[in-house]
Formats: structure tokens, sequence, C-alpha cells
């Protein structure tokens, strides 16, 4: 990789495994239980990349304090134009923006990343309060940025990823020009009436039923060998999106790797959360602190479980400010995997705008 510049050497660890050394008696013989290791991640992970057209490079990003973000920018030599940031939601990682990647660096820089306690990044201990757990991430973004040298983004972040995008957007405002949240959690405020929420699915209610004894995802470590196949009995509509792709199970391979290592973001959102689809501190609360000059643009599923009505109560706490906020049909949460070439043509449009 010639073209990297020279003066990026030192900032990244190229390809190194992020293997989790054991802790405890019960981590000792777990690694032995779980069919899964950092290695395998970063196998499952390259079958993905294989897939893209445009160039690429995929590097650790080590930050200050020795933690290191795995990082994945498309298209690097497209330097004239604002770069997009994409953040992944919750359980996810770089891999899942496969059906988006390409498109959306056709005419700009293109950076995703794992978020630091996800996917092939490291896995600290979090703080256990909800506001610290925040801004952990939100404080690992920002040293990310700097790192990286990124002047401004344009940002968008999916479910927990748009959470944590709206509070780095609330405390770094001059680096946004445009914020895009796909599908957010953790924005209302949880309703008393029981009506009023929406029916979640299936694996969301299976999820809920551990909750109180665990991290939300801990039933994939635990399940040892098993545990791919758990992924793919909850989640068998990850094999379908991503089916022009892949005929196999490669990408819930990817998922179940991502997610049965050290559960440190995992046990970051356990925190932040009051139950799997409310934040202890609610974002709607907060969203009108993100300087008025910053444009916000809400994508929604049209099917999702997520309330949709969070976008026009967005638009009453910021009057002064643009903020639109759409549904796509035929999409229910994960938008940009459900309707790829209309998620990535509606995100194309937005940043044509920026510049």
């Amino acid at each position: 990789m010639g073209w990297l510049s020279s003066t990026l050497q030192g900032l990244f660890t190229m390809a190194d495994d992020l293997e989790q050394q054991p802790q405890g008696w019960l981590s000792s013989w777990l690694p032995a239980w779980r069919p899964t290791s950092m290695s395998q991640l970063k196998n499952v992970e390259a079958r993905i990349l294989q897939c893209l057209q445009n160039k690429f490079l995929a590097r650790y990003v080590s930050l200050p304090n020795q933690n290191k973000i795995w990082t994945v920018t498309v298209s690097p030599e497209q330097k004239d134009r604002t770069p997009l940031v994409m953040v992944h939601g919750f359980g996810g990682g770089v891999g899942l923006w496969i059906l988006n990647m390409d498109s959306l660096s056709a005419r700009r820089t293109l950076h995703t990343f794992d978020l630091l306690g996800f996917g092939r990044s490291s896995r600290p201990t979090f703080p256990r309060d909800p506001e610290g757990a925040e801004d952990e991430f939100v404080t690992s973004i920002e040293t990310w940025r700097e790192t990286m040298g990124i002047p401004s983004m344009i940002l968008l972040g999916h479910s927990l990823g748009g959470f944590l995008a709206t509070s780095y957007s609330i405390k770094y405002p001059e680096r946004v020009k445009h914020l895009i949240l796909v599908d957010p959690w953790g924005f209302p405020l949880r309703p008393t009436d029981p009506s009023e929420i929406r029916a979640p699915p299936t694996w969301v209610k299976a999820v809920a039923s551990i909750l109180g004894r665990s991290n939300p995802l801990a039933v994939l470590r635990v399940a040892g060998p098993w545990g791919p196949g758990l992924v793919q009995r909850f989640r068998p509509d990850f094999k379908r999106k991503f089916a022009d792709f892949f005929e196999d199970d490669t990408i819930s391979e990817y998922i179940y790797h991502c997610n049965a290592q050290n559960p440190s973001g995992e046990t970051a959102f356990k925190a932040m959360m009051e139950s799997f689809g409310w934040a202890r501190r609610p974002m709607l609360e907060r969203i009108h602190l993100i300087r008025k000059d910053v444009p916000i643009t809400m994508i929604y599923g049209a099917n999702t479980w997520i309330d949709t009505s969070t976008g026009k109560k967005v638009k009453m706490q910021r009057p002064d400010s643009y903020v639109r906020d759409l549904e796509i049909e035929g999409a229910s949460h994960h938008v940009y995997a459900d309707q790829p070439h209309i998620f990535n043509t509606v995100v194309e449009e937005i940043c044509d705008s920026v510049d």
C-alpha cells in the first residue's frame, strides 16, 4: 500500500489481532468452550471486505491511551469533499456496511470503524454509570478523529451509533457538517402506558428476558458451540438481507464472532439503558443542546420497532434549525441493509448537499 502517506506512519498498527486475555476462573475455560477468537473474526471480516470494489485501507488507529480502533477507509484518495463517517449500532461492526460502502464512497472518502468495546477494536473496562459510559464512547470517537486528522465530517450513526453520534455532536458541533441518524436508539422517554409501546421483534423479547441477570448477548457466550446456531435461529433475516453478496452463513458468522468476545461495549450499553428499548439518559431531553447550525436528517424504516415519532419531536425541539425526518418503505430497523439502494441514494443526496 505505497499510496499510504509516510506522515501516517506510527499512527496505525497494521493488522494486529487484539486477542483478549482470560480473566478469572470462569473466563479461563469459557474461551475453550466458545468457538471464537479475534483471529476468526478477522478472517470472516476479510471475506466480507473482499466484496469491495473501491480502494480501501483497513488498519488499527492507535489512541494515546493505548486503545485501538479498528478502521476501514474506502476511497482514501477522494480528498476534495467532506468525508462521511459511519458509526454502527449495538452488536455490529464495519462489516455490516458492506452493502453501502462502495456506493457511498464513489465521490468522497468514507470512514467506518468498530466502536470501542465492539468488533475488532480494543475492549477496555468502561465506567459502570450511564453518563461515564457514554462519555467514554464519545471521547474515543473524538480522539480517533484527532488521530485520523479529520477536520470535519458528515456523521452518520445507526441505532446505538445514532445515540452516540448525537452525543458527540452536542459536545463537538464544530466537527459535524451534517448529522444523519438512522433508526436511532435511546431518544424517547419510556412511555408509562404499555399501549404506546411498539411490539418489539422476537429477538428483542428474548434479549429482554435475560437482561436482569446478565449482559444482553451473554446467551451467545454461555451457549458455547451452539452460539453460532443461535444467531442463525434468532436472526435468519440477516442472511436474506445480504443474500446478493453471500449465499452461505458469512454474515451470521460475523455477527457471532463480533459478539462472542469479551463483552466490553455490551456492558457499557447495559449501563446506559433502562431496558433494551430505552436509555437511562434519553437523547430527546438533550437534542436542543446541539448547535443550531448543525443540520439533522433522521431516517427510519417504515416497519421498525423504534419510535418514529421521535423525528417530529426533534423538529419541535429545534424550531430554528434544519431537521428532516423520513421513512423508507419496506425497511425495518436495519434500513441500510433492508433497502440498501434507496438508503444509499438518500444518504448520497444528503452528502451532496454539504459539498
